[in-house]
């Protein structure tokens, strides 16, 4: 599960910052939940996403909780530091903007702005509780085709839970959204897994 990279699927993020602008705008406080972060790839090119689209102020109120099962895995993303190998997909001008050199030759860490809004939490999402609730975006990719199809639907359900209203959750583009959980979000894009909550009546 820790295979990943910086920028990868890339089409889904830039869609899913889009829409949470316009659900947090003016928020004081923007909370969003990479679940199954791995090594921090995804969490920190979300990061890196965000502080493009938001002024510097705005940018101070985002906390993005990374959680992962793994606490070596979790060790790396607290560190924040990437071999060159791992950083060559990402675009120069945000490769120079946002990484700087460590004394290792060969080795860049992510500038403090970036990883100051990144909360490492060791959490196994099959316990079906959410770290917390409230998230205005939940990004849940390359983890669910790992589940067997009944854990991937009460996962899901626990994220539409911990989702405030009208939240954006994305998922892997592999997979679709469970029949037993279609009634839980609308699909805003018909070419990526990025999905706005609805609000269920019991």
């Amino acid at each position: 599960m820790a295979f990943t990279f910086f920028f990868r699927d890339i089409e889904p993020l830039n869609h899913a910052v889009s829409f949470l602008m316009n659900v947090a705008s003016g928020r004081s406080r923007i909370r969003i939940w990479d679940a199954g972060c791995a090594m921090g790839q995804e969490p920190f090119t979300l990061a890196i996403l965000l502080a493009e689209s938001m002024n510097p102020f705005a940018f101070r109120n985002v906390q993005i909780f990374a959680t992962d099962w793994d606490p070596p895995l979790l060790e790396i993303l607290k560190k924040g530091v990437y071999p060159w190998e791992e950083l060559q997909r990402i675009p120069a001008e945000l490769f120079q903007k946002y990484f700087q050199p460590v004394e290792i030759e060969g080795q860049f860490r992510l500038i403090d702005r970036i990883r100051r809004c990144i909360q490492p939490t060791i959490h196994d999402l099959l316990t079906y509780t959410p770290i917390r609730n409230g998230f205005s975006l939940i990004v849940c990719k390359n983890v669910l085709l790992h589940f067997q199809p009944q854990q991937r639907v009460e996962v899901i359900r626990m994220f539409h839970d911990a989702l405030e209203p009208g939240g954006i959750f994305v998922t892997e583009h592999t997979q679709k959204m469970p029949e037993e959980a279609s009634h839980l979000f609308e699909q805003l894009l018909t070419n990526c897994q990025v999905f706005r909550k609805i609000e269920v009546t019991t």
